[in-house]
């Protein structure tokens, strides 16, 4: 019996590929190009593998784990060149069509040893091979670099265009670094079977339904002011809840749940009555995802992501030990300008994604600020009960600048001790304040009950500036709701 090798390729270079500059082919559509290059790269690490197994002849079985810009694979150790020759005209194309940004790497090792002394091993080989590019090359790394593929933009473009519709993708032995929509040598269905690709490709269409949607005209679907935004999130510490994994067999398995959860879940999410001709998946990986649409419905799809994902936790994690891999962070980025670049509003959401994961865990940024889930949910009301005073109440719009205006972005940190003895804040000031804003934008109307606008008034006093009696300081949440209900607002 031959001795059995894993095989683990990667992706490096995802974020720079996406953000690097159209080239002229694609410079009228970037929002295009930007797209097609998402696919791509998701199709790669789910297609590559299983057109190495299909063309060495093996079983299907010998897939691990894909997607999520990574494979692992097992194979019979007589196959290791083929498998190597396989990859290195892969990665070839690849570089070729990423201009040299994007890189395939890999790395092989015996199936010898527990799965903790199997996974040191993979992880050493792939960092010598990241970190010494040069070995791995010879003397070709000196070469000049190669020129990029001239119909490399026009091949993004049409594979955004035509990915949706596709009933399957395809690879082609001539091009092994692309993926392919209408001919190629080896087949793999999207939608049907149960060993369809998971992939969410779910789109929010033009009026004509031809095809998805500009970011304009997902702006003018928006409630309130008409903008748009990007929404981000991954999994918090998901690297070392995987290197928990005590078992090939546990590895696999968490890598697939959390693959499917996050193509599934985007694909029926986008696909619901509030979301369906707001929102546009940008990719969903195995333990990240990305999408664009009208500001109001991303606020509802970050919302909804964080509570099936705490679903999803509860159910099939209960039985590993930790938070590590359980909670998901998130940020939502709005765009300048209606026609800003979508490339540069998913760059700014994956910098305050970032930010936030640094900061907290289980945190959303929103708005200017980092929340907790807790804290996204009272803002959310406080939210509805700053609009109510306008719908219900008669106030103007105009209070909600009125009430942002008295808020404080710095404070100075005094004890209470403090507070007393030199003064501190009178937060009997900041109520007469909101109480005159409120009572000034509000039309003399004697139909209305006066009790009941009264009581919503305190209430939300009380929810901006708190209850104590010394110092006054709006928490994050109030801040965020001020925002929210301010861009909800405006026409």
């Amino acid at each position: 019996m031959s001795v059995q090798i894993f095989l683990e390729g990667k992706l490096l270079g995802i974020d720079e590929f996406l953000l690097s500059p159209a080239g002229e082919g694609g410079a009228a559509n970037p929002d295009q190009v930007f797209l097609g290059r998402s696919h791509w790269i998701s199709l790669l690490s789910e297609v590559l593998p299983r057109a190495l197994l299909a063309e060495l002849g093996l079983a299907k079985i010998l897939l691990g784990s894909s997607g999520g810009g990574q494979f692992l694979l097992v194979l019979p150790d007589e196959f290791r060149p083929s498998a190597q020759a396989f990859l290195e005209a892969a990665a070839a194309e690849i570089g070729s069509m990423s201009a040299g940004v994007l890189k395939l790497v890999w790395s092989i090792t015996e199936n010898l040893g527990d799965w903790s002394d199997v996974r040191r091993r993979l992880q050493q080989e792939m960092d010598r091979r990241r970190g010494a590019p040069a070995d791995q090359a010879g003397l070709t790394a000196f070469d000049a670099p190669a020129a990029p593929v001239a119909d490399a933009d026009a091949y993004f473009i049409e594979l955004a265009a035509r990915l949706r519709e596709a009933g399957a993708v395809a690879w082609l032995a001539e091009h092994p670094g692309r993926v392919s929509i209408s001919q190629g040598k080896h087949f793999w269905s999207l939608a049907g079977s149960a060993e369809a690709l998971p992939l969410a490709r779910a789109a929010a269409l033009s009026d004509d339904g031809a095809e998805p949607a500009a970011t304009s005209a997902l702006a003018a679907r928006s409630a309130g002011l008409e903008t748009w935004g990007v929404l981000r999130g991954d999994v918090d510490n998901f690297g070392i809840r995987m290197r928990r994994t005590q078992t090939i067999e546990e590895h696999i398995q968490l890598s697939v749940l959390y693959k499917q959860f996050f193509a599934g879940e985007l694909e029926v999410l986008c696909s619901m009555p509030e979301f369906w001709r707001k929102v546009t998946v940008i990719y969903a990986g195995g333990d990240d995802f990305a999408v664009y649409g009208a500001w109001d419905a991303l606020l509802g799809t970050a919302a909804e992501m964080e509570r099936l994902f705490h679903r999803f936790a509860e159910q099939n994690l209960k039985d590993h030990p930790g938070a590590e891999g359980k909670t998901i962070s998130m940020s939502l980025a709005l765009a300048p300008a209606v026609d800003a670049s979508l490339g540069a509003v998913f760059e700014e959401a994956g910098q305050r994604l970032e930010a936030a994961k640094s900061a907290d865990k289980d945190c959303i940024w929103l708005l200017g600020r980092t929340l907790e889930w807790k804290q996204f949910t009272e803002a959310s009301q406080l939210k509805d009960n700053l609009v109510r005073m306008v719908s219900d109440f008669g106030c103007s719009p105009q209070y909600l600048r009125d009430l942002c205006g008295i808020y404080r972005e710095s404070q100075s940190r005094v004890s209470r001790r403090q507070a007393r003895r030199t003064g501190g804040e009178r937060p009997w000031r900041y109520h007469r304040r909101i109480r005159r804003i409120l009572s000034a934008a509000r039309p003399h109307d004697p139909a209305r009950q006066r009790a009941e606008f009264q009581k919503a008034r305190t209430s939300l006093i009380a929810d901006l500036i708190g209850r104590s009696a010394v110092t006054v300081k709006l928490r994050p949440a109030g801040r965020v709701a001020l925002e929210w209900a301010r861009l909800s607002a405006e026409a």
